[in-house]
């Protein structure tokens, strides 16, 4: 028998009938329409991987104007004494500061003077951290005390550290103590700083909601302060770093302290420009290189962080 005109097919009547279901109970209509694009649209786990390594892969501008800027530079210094724009007794030429800094290399009298500035850097940077890391964390947690406290760090953040050297002087005296107190005493700041405001910066609204579901204060801190509050640790680490090193050097320079500033001081006094301006390449290359590997710990640290995401893409 043929089928009349009003009888419809059970498959196209059960596929009706669930759209229509899925319509009612879902939400207004198109409700059904806009959750199949958006599933459509989601990335895949192909689109994933392929973010992943279009993220990996690095543009030849990333490698190249660096290394365009860095040859301009050494270029000019090159030309500048050779021209008789500066004079060769202050300044030599590039490749002379590149012979001297070889030899030093080669001959082996480098690395102990970098040894021992590394060492008063890690030992004060690594006493800052002890000291401001959980100091920021109390007083920016506890609103009375932040607020008692204020005045006090304010006054002593910016006195200079260098200012401080006669003092290092007579109580630690020109060794490695004094270095390491000047430097811890300069790194601790930037830490303090950056993670007492960045503790002050939590969302309240995610205090609130941790409160709310009776989430204790040790648990609240680990989970909702201090992921808040890394950015801003993290950077104050970079910055104290490098102030840490500055101050090693500094330190080796004026008090005579075993180091790379104490190989500049000597290279400067016997006439070896060349080799002087070699050991303070070295030490821009010194902190070049913490720089990098403290922005990697970072990259890897705040991967979930919108920063990281925005350089990433």
């Amino acid at each position: 028998m043929t089928r009349s005109s009003r009888e419809v097919d059970p498959a196209q009547s059960s596929g009706r009938g669930a759209a229509r279901s899925a319509t009612a109970d879902d939400g207004p209509p198109g409700a059904a329409v806009g959750q199949a694009t958006a599933d459509a649209a989601a990335p895949g786990p192909a689109d994933t991987r392929r973010a992943g390594a279009n993220q990996g892969r690095r543009r030849p501008s990333d490698w190249l104007l660096p290394l365009t800027g860095v040859a301009v530079a050494i270029l000019i210094f090159e030309l500048a004494p050779r021209t008789g724009f500066v004079d060769q007794r202050f300044l030599p030429p590039a490749s002379e500061m590149f012979t001297a800094l070889w030899a030093r290399v080669a001959d082996g009298s480098l690395w102990q003077p970098i040894g021992q500035t590394l060492q008063g850097w890690s030992l004060g940077l690594g006493t800052a951290m002890l000291i401001a890391l959980p100091l920021g964390i109390l007083i920016g947690s506890v609103f009375l005390l932040f607020m008692s406290t204020r005045t006090i760090v304010e006054f002593l953040r910016p006195i200079p550290s260098v200012a401080l050297i006669p003092l290092t002087a007579l109580v630690f005296g020109a060794g490695l103590e004094g270095k390491w107190f000047l430097a811890a005493f300069a790194a601790t700041w930037p830490i303090l700083l950056q993670t007492l405001y960045g503790v002050r910066d939590v969302d309240p609204v995610a205090m609130e909601t941790a409160r709310s579901f009776g989430i204790r204060t040790p648990e609240r801190l680990w989970r909702v302060v201090l992921p808040s509050a890394l950015p801003y640790v993290v950077t104050g680490i970079r910055i104290s770093s490098a102030v840490a090193l500055i101050l090693a050097v500094t330190v080796e320079l004026v008090l005579g302290a075993p180091g790379l500033g104490q190989e500049i001081n000597i290279a400067r006094q016997s006439g070896a420009v060349a080799s002087m301006y070699a050991l303070i390449i070295v030490t821009g290359l010194i902190g070049w290189v913490l720089n990098i590997a403290l922005s990697a710990v970072e990259r890897r640290l705040l991967h979930w962080h919108a920063s990281q995401r925005e350089r990433n893409r």
